[in-house]
Order: structure tokens, then sequence, then C-alpha cells
């Protein structure tokens, strides 16, 4: 015992012992440095350059300029201002609604695998094939405005209305991302100890106060992935801009995105450098909420 004790606090078993460590390591590290931290540091790099694309590939140092420039482009506080709107409404609304239907999934109602197929469909349903069933529902002459006009209701130009494009995006993603998230509370609701509720029903809690006292805080650090989640994926909002609006963020850019700007910095203006420099300014505000959100969720952890 005392050898091996020995042989084990040599400098040659250390060094044995962290070798095999980094060599069961280096598949990881050698994908995460190859499709994470290079573009990172490819993206900087851009960012402070003006690149030629034309006729060969040329950079040319420009400093921040590319950052200057975007508190001078007025698109890129259209695009802001859409995309936070957006954020502010889909998140709240489909993390609601992923929390109504798990506890309605989880209350024993009948048929419930039945119900958890049919709410879980819109998520395994390409992004791409539900914004062209939406365009087909939010035509002047589709579905919706069809029922809106039976019931009475003002019709409207969803596609090409400037006042209602985006909200129409807003609604055909609430309804396909909430059932996402409805799976993962409906997981968090069945690891809560049934105990709690029968103590609580002893003490004469009804069904709403067992819900706001006992369901609510301890789904607590499940609700801070949820938002924090939806967050990241809201501020990404992308293919479905870009159908709506066949790449253009119309109409008069009511549905522009950061993301949507950055593709068209790209692939339509030739701007890389000005491309990486929009990207670092949706990851600093990607951030920048998701920290402001962690402080108001105490830190929670999972």
């Amino acid at each position: 015992m005392l050898q091996i004790s020995r042989r084990q606090n040599s400098p040659r078993w250390n060094l044995t012992e962290n070798l095999a460590g980094y060599l069961f390591l280096a598949p990881t590290i050698l994908v995460l440095g190859t499709f994470v931290v290079l573009p990172i540091l490819d993206a900087v790099f851009l960012s402070f350059h003006k690149v030629q694309l034309l006729g060969g590939i040329e950079y040319e140092f420009i400093g921040f300029r590319n950052f200057g420039r975007l508190v001078e482009d007025e698109r890129v506080w259209i695009a802001l201002k859409n995309t936070a709107e957006y954020v502010a409404i889909v998140v709240p609304s489909q993390t609601i609604l992923a929390l109504v239907m798990a506890v309605t999934l989880n209350s024993g109602i009948r048929g419930k695998n039945l119900w958890r197929i049919l709410y879980f469909l819109p998520t395994v349903t390409s992004s791409a094939v539900l914004t062209l069933i939406f365009m087909w529902i939010y035509n002047t002459d589709g579905l919706l405005n069809d029922v809106l006009a039976f019931l009475g209701l003002p019709t409207y130009n969803w596609l090409g209305d400037p006042a209602v494009a985006l909200k129409g995006i807003m609604m055909m993603n609430i309804w396909s991302t909430a059932p996402f998230y409805m799976v993962i509370y409906l997981a968090a609701l069945q690891d809560i100890p049934q105990k709690l509720y029968e103590a609580a029903e002893l003490d004469g809690a009804n069904a709403w106060q067992q819900f706001i006292h006992i369901t609510i805080p301890l789904l607590k650090p499940v609700t801070f992935f949820v938002v924090a989640i939806g967050i990241i994926g809201t501020f990404q909002l992308f293919d479905q801009s870009y159908i709506f609006s066949a790449g253009t963020g119309g109409p008069n850019n009511a549905t522009l995105t950061l993301v949507l700007l950055i593709y068209q910095a790209v692939f339509r203006n030739l701007q890389m450098g000005y491309a990486a420099a929009i990207a670092f300014l949706l990851a600093l505000v990607i951030i920048t909420i998701t920290i402001i959100q962690r402080r108001l969720f105490g830190g929670e952890k999972i």
C-alpha cells in the first residue's frame, strides 16, 4: 500500500494521469475549438476589418468604425426594436401557455397520452413548413380572415400590413414553441412530491392556493431555464421572418430582425465586418438580458 501511495504521488504518475485525462478530453476540445472558439475569434477579427470579397479576398483594418456605424444605422435600431418587441411578447406568452398545458396534462385528464401527442406535433414539424402553412392561413382570403369575418370581427392584411405582420409571426411561434417547453414543465411537475399537496389539502388549501404556493415556487429553477432558452431562441429569429418577407424584412421593415439584418449584410451587401459587429451587438444584448433575468430569479439552479 505504501509503495502504491508513493507511486501515485510521484511526478511521473501525475503526468501520466493528466495526459490520460487530456487524451479523453481531446475529441471534445477539438470539436469545441473548431466549431465554437475559432468562429468567435474569426468574428472578432472580422469586426475590426473591412472585407473585400470580389476580385480576391482582402482585409483592411478600420478599427471601431464598424461598431460606430451601428449607432448611425437606422435599420439596426428598427431591427433591435422589432426583436425586443417580439421577445417581450413571445417569451412570457409561450412560458405561460406551456405551464398551463403541462398542469392540464398532469392533472390526470382522460386521454392524456393522445393530448400530449397532439400538443407536441407543432414542435416536431419543420419551421419552414409551419411558416408556409401560416402564410396560407394569413392570406387576405385565407382561413383566419374567413373565421374573423364569420364572427363579425375586423379582418387584416396579415402579410402586407406593417402594423400586424410581426404579430402574425408572434402568434405562429407561440403556438409552435410552447409544446416544447410544456414537456420540460411536465417532467418537472412529475418530480414534485405528492405529499406536499396532500399536506396542503389537509391544512385547507384549495387547488389554486396549492398551485400558487407549492407548484410555482418549486418550478422556479425550471422557469428560469425555460425563460432563458426562450430569450436566446427568440432573439435569434430568422427563418420565419425571412420566409414571410422574402428576405426583405418587410413590409416597411416591420419583420426585420437582427439576425435577418446580419444575413442581409453578409449575403446581399457583402459586408462581413459590419455583419460581425451586428452579431456582437446581438450577443451583448442576449448576455445582458440573461444576467438580469438570473438576478431576478435569485440565481436558482436546476
